[in-house]
């Protein structure tokens, strides 16, 4: 039986407790799961809150990994990430030490209850798009369009490179 080894994205913020080394922290739970491969960082970006503005600025990256797990299972792993590293989900959109979403596995496109895959914010989000196109320019995401398209139209604006 062979192994089919498929690519998945995912989006890594935080901005609680040193920012930059929660990012470090995560992709370092991201490598050691089983089933997965870290192939891809991006760089680091700051920037500032999607929602209320009462709180610091975010440290947003993207990991390139190849999976053997299903979208489902590869999900819940992320939230166990999140729970490890002290993830208490309160308010939305509020400060966090780290959050993991998954935003796309090429030809697994889902629309279940509590699960959306392309992620839902991805075509405007410009904190995920620049990450995004550091691992992935040619990506082509199913009714949003390619990577470096949707990052020129989102523009850089609140975006700063920390690395």
């Amino acid at each position: 039986m062979c192994t089919r080894w498929r690519p998945a994205y995912v989006a890594i913020g935080s901005n609680l407790r040193d920012p930059a080394a929660r990012v470090l922290e995560a992709y370092q739970h991201l490598g050691a799961l089983s089933g997965v491969r870290l192939l891809a960082r991006s760089r680091a970006y700051r920037s500032r809150p999607l929602g209320p503005q009462d709180q610091p600025d975010f440290v947003n990256a993207v990991a390139g990994l190849l999976t053997t797990l299903a979208p489902r299972a590869l999900l819940q792993e992320l939230l166990t990430i999140e729970r490890r590293m002290g993830r208490e989900r309160g308010e939305r959109w509020g400060p966090r030490i780290v959050d993991l979403d998954l935003l796309w596995m090429p030809d697994e496109p889902i629309a279940e209850p509590g699960f959306t895959m392309p992620h839902p914010g991805i075509r405007d989000r410009n904190f995920v798009l620049y990450p995004l196109h550091d691992v992935a320019p040619t990506l082509s995401i199913p009714g949003c369009g390619r990577v470096r398209d949707l990052m020129q139209r989102a523009g850089e604006a609140g975006l700063t490179v920390l690395q």
